[in-house]
């Protein structure tokens, strides 16, 4: 070997990632590369005349010193492929004479090494030491262990299922073992490989399932069929079976199949049709109670928890009738909110009952229990004192029954009801489902009847807000309407107002407080209330915004955005003045004119830093002013300038006789600007229109009007 020979080698020892080391016969270190001497901290020259006693922790030295001490006497290669070796914390050095001792305290968690021990020979062919190449093998060793879980698991996931799940070829041809498949059939790896797995399927069924089977691959499209498979006992399985194509780059790779032994179903199919749909949904438990997890999230009143846990516990458990019924505590009775549930039959309860009136509803409520029964005998048994129970078992269908109590801080707020037209066991996996529907129902329930109230007070306190009647005013009609959202039962804070002045001008006003519930609610009426004290004081619509500005400073949360348009108008003159603060713009409309929108200057929601401007607003004989809430013109699938080119176009289709009279143009704007879109936000509308001279003006709103108005009604 020459010297850049030499060099070569002594580079690569000293700069290679694996570890290297030679020892002499006396167990001690003779050279060491870098990798291996800062596994622990070190430096070479603190190993050199060593044994791995004096530098290594003792479990990894005793290891160490005895392979050596084996090759030595052997004259063999040793390989250990897995090291457990745990590492130095920080790089810090252990001290030299206290190997490891010095920093057992300091150790980290395990890497694992590969260690490969050799004989080393002088040219008389004696051994003369023992080198050691050491690899760090723990990436490869955590890739092939999360492989080996990444196994495990799916082969847990499907033996814990009732599924077969199998593999084939791109051409369709069985190319890996499924123990599940040949523990059912009995057959061996040989007779099930390749197209072996049809000499399982019943002779009726072979020809047909080849056909189809051969006509999915060929076409590249998933396979559904359900054909009977002989076990090893000789009888035969209903299998529902599906597969499907995985492709890589385009092409297929393999497929992947799953086969669902549905013997029940299928021998309930031939006995009962309706039993098929009992025992399915029974598989689909599970997916049930998820489903109504998602769908009790977005049921607001108490009637749409009912009609959705009646809906999945009936389904789920194959029941015929399904109620829910909620305890009076105060009155001591129980309402069923959904009576269609119970039967109607002679001797049975009806729907509100006092609670100590003997039936499955009540139990489950005093007991705080389950109640099953299976049977008519189990019925007598469990009521025993009951004087009507034969006539009622006479003149139902009803054979079976459960009653789950519906329990919220421990204490039972009603029950669960559901029958069945046989007898029926349930068992303990239904019973643990519709303990868990009951629970989900409970905390619904608390929350519906919560929003519930809420609602009905938010409701309660927008309407109480909005005016009764709109004033009697000589020479201008007013007509108003309100339409709550009824999507989602949310109140929101849109409100109208007009009222007359000292000086017999008109105030009237239109605004929204952004948000939805009772806080909107109670916005809007500080807001209305305000604005009606300042015009009192001061009319003028710049004095009436800058001072709600004020007002809305010192009262409302920063985040709280509030808009309003107002005017002040005289009928006599149909002079006035107007202010907005970020409401959209009043709708004009003339019979001489195209109908426009008011280009005064629409100026920032309330509390925002600006000065309050205020314009001149002229409404003479003939013209229609429209105030209104953006409910009107915006929505999800309709942007706000969008809203307000269509809301033009649409009065300027509307005919003369819609267009000055208030209240048919109120119905005709709410439904042609709503037709089509999902209402998702109150609307408010207001119109003042003024007649044309010499026509008969309305005196005022008739009380009914207004009344019908604020319902949503026309």
């Amino acid at each position: 070997m020459d010297v850049s020979d030499s060099a070569l080698l002594a580079t690569l020892l000293r700069e290679a990632p694996i570890g290297f080391a030679f020892f002499g016969t006396d167990l001690c270190f003779r050279r060491v590369n870098r990798s291996l001497a800062r596994l622990y901290g070190r430096n070479g020259t603190d190993h050199i005349g060593r044994p791995p006693s004096r530098v290594w922790p003792e479990p990894l030295a005793e290891r160490a010193e005895a392979a050596i001490r084996k090759v030595l006497a052997e004259d063999q290669p040793l390989f250990e492929s897995d090291q457990p070796i745990s590492m130095l914390k920080g790089g810090g050095r252990a001290g030299a004479e206290n190997g490891g001792a010095e920093h057992a305290g300091a150790l980290s968690q395990a890497r694992h090494w590969s260690f490969s021990w050799f004989p080393s020979h002088d040219p008389g062919g004696a051994i003369s030491g023992v080198a050691l190449i050491a690899v760090d093998v723990t990436e490869r060793r955590n890739s092939e262990e999360a492989v080996r879980r990444s196994e495990e698991r799916y082969r847990s996931l499907v033996q814990a299922g009732a599924q077969v799940v199998w593999v084939t070829t791109p051409t369709g041809e069985i190319a890996e073992d499924s123990p599940e498949w040949r523990w059912i059939t009995g057959q061996s790896l040989e007779e099930y490989l390749g197209n072996g797995w049809l000499d399982g399927v019943h002779p009726e069924d072979r020809e047909r399932v080849e056909r189809d089977w051969t006509e999915c691959v060929g076409a590249g499209k998933v396979f559904d069929s359900r054909y009977r498979v002989r076990t090893k006992n000789g009888s035969y399985r209903h299998y529902d079976v599906r597969a499907v194509p995985i492709e890589r780059d385009g092409k297929i790779i393999e497929w992947v199949g799953a086969s669902t032994d549905v013997t029940a179903q299928r021998e309930a199919e031939e006995m009962r049709g309706r039993l098929t749909e009992q025992l399915s949904a029974a598989a689909l438990r599970t997916a049930r109670l998820q489903q109504a997890t998602s769908m009790l999230a977005e049921a607001l009143t108490v009637e749409q928890v009912v009609e959705v846990i009646t809906e999945v516990g009936r389904s789920a458990i194959g029941a015929d009738r399904s109620a829910v019924a909620l305890l009076d505590p105060q009155r001591l009775r129980v309402r069923t909110v959904n009576p269609g549930g119970l039967p109607d039959s002679p001797g049975h309860p009806g729907g509100d009952i006092p609670l100590d009136i003997p039936s499955v509803i009540t139990l489950a409520i005093t007991t705080r229990r389950p109640v099953l029964v299976e049977n008519p005998d189990g019925l007598r048994r469990t009521f025993a004192d009951v004087a009507d129970l034969d006539l009622f078992l006479s003149h139902t269908d009803e054979r079976a029954w459960v009653g789950m109590p519906l329990l919220a801080a421990g204490s039972a707020i009603g029950a669960l009801r559901f029958s069945f037209s046989r007898p029926r066991k349930i068992t303990d996996e239904e019973r643990v489902f519709l303990e868990a529907l009951a629970g989900q129902c409970a905390l619904a329930v608390e929350r519906a009847s919560l929003f519930e109230r809420e609602h009905t007070t938010a409701e309660t306190l927008q309407r109480s807000l909005l005016p009764d009647r709109l004033p009697s005013v000589p020479g201008i009609i007013l007509d108003a309407r309100y339409l709550p959202v009824t999507r989602n039962m949310e109140i929101g804070g849109d409100w109208y107002d007009a009222f007359r002045l000292p000086d017999g001008r008109l105030a009237v006003a239109a605004g929204d407080v952004m948000g939805k519930g009772l806080s909107a609610a109670a916005g809007m009426g500080r807001v209305r209330n305000a604005l009606r004290a300042l015009a009192l004081t001061d009319p003028r619509p710049a004095a009436v915004l800058a001072g709600l500005d004020r007002l809305f400073t010192a009262t409302e949360l920063d985040e709280q955005v509030t808009t309003v348009a107002y005017l002040v108008f005289d009928p006599v003159s149909g002079e006035g003045l107007a202010g907005n603060a970020g409401h959209p713009p009043p709708l004009l409309m003339s019979r001489d004119s195209p109908p426009r929108l008011d280009l005064g200057e629409a100026g920032t929601p309330l509390g925002w830093a600006s000065p309050r401007q205020q314009y001149v607003f002229r409404l003479p004989p003939g013209h229609t002013a429209v105030l209104y809430s953006d409910g009107l013109v915006e929505n999800r699938r309709r942007g706000l300038h969008s809203g307000f080119d269509e809301l033009v176009a649409v009065a300027g289709q509307a005919a003369p006789a819609v267009a000055e009279d208030p209240a048919k143009l109120l119905e005709y704007l709410v439904d042609r600007m709503l037709t089509g879109y999902e209402q998702d936000d109150d609307v408010t509308v207001l119109v003042l229109h003024v007649p044309r001279r010499g026509g008969k003006a309305q005196a005022g709103t008739p009380v009914s009007s207004v009344t019908a108005a604020k319902t949503g009604k026309a």
